[in-house]
């Protein structure tokens, strides 16, 4: 089995694939979120894990956007990860760690540890990397300079950094939800590593162009029958101002009476309703991922 997520090494969507499913597949490092799904969409891999939502930045667009439009295939599972950032420098700078000039990560990760940053390197230079990965990559590869990464563990054992500082985030509920695709809706794999803790069922949604209250009605439609929603967003159909799909997350799995009921409804309101998965959802716990 072939397992595609967004690179390089040691990004936290590869942690993320790691405690899914360990060693037991061929890990493949895939360089943007658009190449993953294609690679799934093409046979090229079996499935891909992508970003979808973070607690602090909000949903990932270009993944939703890309299935809608491009290459639709199905959400088969999900994984909600930690975001723990540690400040790590190489091996060689570990006396002098505190004289750091120049601080490399993505800008999402240097965003998250301003508190840290402003007390300790308030007079550095903050540059932004790919990933948090590729930061710990270019660190290791300058032991020359006095450049410090921000990125998880994962990524200093990878790399060979020395952890400084940990848990240098300033919030520490921050998670990302990844998405596993697939392009047949189940997933063919039991993870060893993670228990599934919940159940969702995610919808496309298209209201009628020229219906008012349409909204009221859709989310009447589930109300009645007690469907929780976790989740409801707009995103444009780019088909012109003021047109909109809207993505809707419901807790529990995909039965044979209360959601196929309420898709019926919203069909014969004239709305238009797509499976985008039912699947089971992981989470990985706080402090469980230690990589020292």
């Amino acid at each position: 089995m072939r397992v595609g997520f967004l690179g390089p090494k040691a990004t936290f969507t590869h942690l993320a694939v790691k405690a899914f499913f360990g060693d037991d597949v061929e890990q493949v490092l895939i360089s943007t979120i658009p190449q993953c799904i294609d690679a799934v969409a093409d046979g090229d891999i079996d499935y891909a894990v992508v970003p979808t939502e973070n607690a602090l930045e909000g949903s990932v667009n270009l993944t939703f956007d890309y299935l809608i439009h491009e290459r639709p295939l199905y959400i088969v599972g999900e994984i909600v990860s930690p975001i723990e950032q540690h400040f790590m420098v190489h091996p060689s700078r570990v006396e002098e760690w505190e004289n750091i000039t120049r601080v490399y990560s993505h800008s999402h990760a240097i965003a998250q540890c301003h508190k840290f940053l402003h007390k300790m390197f308030k007079h550095a230079t903050y540059d932004y990397a790919t990933s948090t990965g590729a930061a710990a990559q270019y660190v290791s590869e300058h032991p020359d300079e006095l450049v410090a990464a921000i990125a998880n563990g994962l990524a200093a054992k990878e790399y060979g950094l020395k952890i400084v500082k940990e848990n240098i985030h300033d919030y520490h509920y921050n998670h990302t939800r990844f998405a596993i695709l697939h392009k047949t809706t189940t997933l063919d794999y039991q993870s060893k590593y993670l228990v599934a803790d919940k159940e969702k069922t995610t919808l496309m949604v298209t209201l009628p162009s020229d219906q008012s209250g349409a909204l009221h009605q859709v989310l009447s439609a589930f109300t009645w029958r007690k469907l929780n929603l976790s989740k409801i967003e707009s995103r444009p159909m780019k088909t012109g101002l003021g047109n909109y799909f809207f993505i809707i997350d419901i807790d529990m799995m995909l039965d044979e009476v209360l959601i196929p009921g309420a898709i019926a409804e919203l069909e014969a309101l004239g709305c238009s309703v797509k499976l985008l998965g039912s699947y089971e959802a992981y989470s990985i716990k706080q402090g469980s991922l230690n990589y020292k």
